[in-house]
């Protein structure tokens, strides 16, 4: 497929906020659909469809390619809904390489991940996030409403054999995987993986129904108390643009926690987010996103000229201080 060659980078001039934050990573997602229906994203337990204003293959490179010349965007990540079913999956991959990113990783519900191996690895991808809620058939069922787990299970010891460093998500659970916390952490220390407990965000439904929200609700406290009965960690050091408070336990492995509520770190986030149908988030606790898909439509230079105040504006809508939730679904936009 026809790319335009790349211009000499805008990045030397960065878009810098108040707080010294600028736009470094990327994520990008694919599609909104998933053949999931988590409790924690779809209340109503609907799968949610491919969108029919989807960007095509070319915009949606061309409009990470803007993003890259004008912000100095450092890694990208991609994301769905489920990345692995949208039809632009094996193209996007294969074009990925010549942005030049020094990090490209990808968010998966593992469920196509056997299937979809070859792809990443020809793609020069080394390391994947796989989104895991629990180890039992069951409770897994309950919460994901679709896929199977023997399918998640199989695709993760597949890519581990095949040399990629696998990074499981959960996000725990009172009412639904509480039990699950340490069999998971026994489980990914096991296969050396790290586990990133992911505290429930407040968005989608969860924004107004602060009552169900602190009926799940497992923090930060929680987590290390109950793990520390069978480990002992201590704290390691993580990147100045951490999202996860990571330990390490002696003899074993590591673990992180995404503390968004317990640990805000919004001070220092440097996300954006572009979704499928062409609109570039800034912060996930905003409704605010500004369209890029008439852009992709101007001359280079102006739309590289649109695109870097579409990326300011973007930056500016990033949180002070804290997270305070959304109604926006998390699936629209990726994780």
């Amino acid at each position: 497929m026809h790319c335009e060659a790349a211009t000499p980078s805008l990045s030397s001039n960065p878009i810098i906020d108040a707080q010294g934050r600028r736009l470094r990573n990327l994520r990008v997602s694919l599609t909104s659909a998933c053949n999931y229906a988590c409790v924690y994203c779809v209340p109503d337990g609907k799968r949610l469809h491919p969108e029919r204003n989807a960007l095509p293959l070319s915009k949606l490179l061309l409009a990470v390619d803007y993003l890259k010349q004008v912000n100095d965007l450092r890694t990208l990540r991609i994301t769905g809904g489920e990345p692995l079913i949208s039809p632009l999956f094996d193209d996007f991959m294969a074009a990925l390489e010549r942005f030049e990113f020094e990090d490209v990783s990808l968010t998966s519900n593992g469920q196509l991940l056997s299937r979809k191996l070859p792809v990443l690895l020809a793609a020069g991808i080394k390391r994947i996030n796989i989104s895991l809620d629990s180890l039992d058939a069951q409770v897994f069922q309950r919460i994901a409403r679709g896929g199977e787990l023997a399918e998640v299970l199989t695709g993760i010891e597949q890519a581990l054999a095949a040399g990629l460093q696998v990074k499981i998500n959960m996000v725990p659970m009172h009412g639904y995987n509480h039990e699950q916390i340490l069999p998971m952490l026994d489980y990914c220390l096991e296969r050396g993986m790290e586990l990133r407990f992911i505290e429930l965000m407040r968005m989608g439904h969860l924004a107004h129904n602060r009552e169900l929200f602190d009926r799940q609700f497992i923090g930060l406290d929680e987590l290390l108390s109950l793990i520390a009965g069978r480990y002992s960690f201590i704290p390691a050091a993580s990147a100045a643009d951490a999202t996860a408070q990571r330990f390490v336990i002696p003899g074993h492995g590591s673990f992180g926690v995404i503390a968004n509520e317990s640990v805000p770190f919004c001070t220092s986030c440097t996300r954006t987010r572009l979704s499928s149908t062409g609109w570039l988030h800034g912060c996930l606790s905003s409704s605010r996103s500004h369209y890029l898909g008439d852009v992709l439509e101007l001359p280079r230079d102006q739309a590289l000229t649109r695109i870097r105040e579409l990326s300011r504006r973007a930056l500016a809508d990033k949180q002070t201080e804290r997270f305070t939730g959304d109604v926006m679904i998390m699936k629209m936009i990726g994780g």
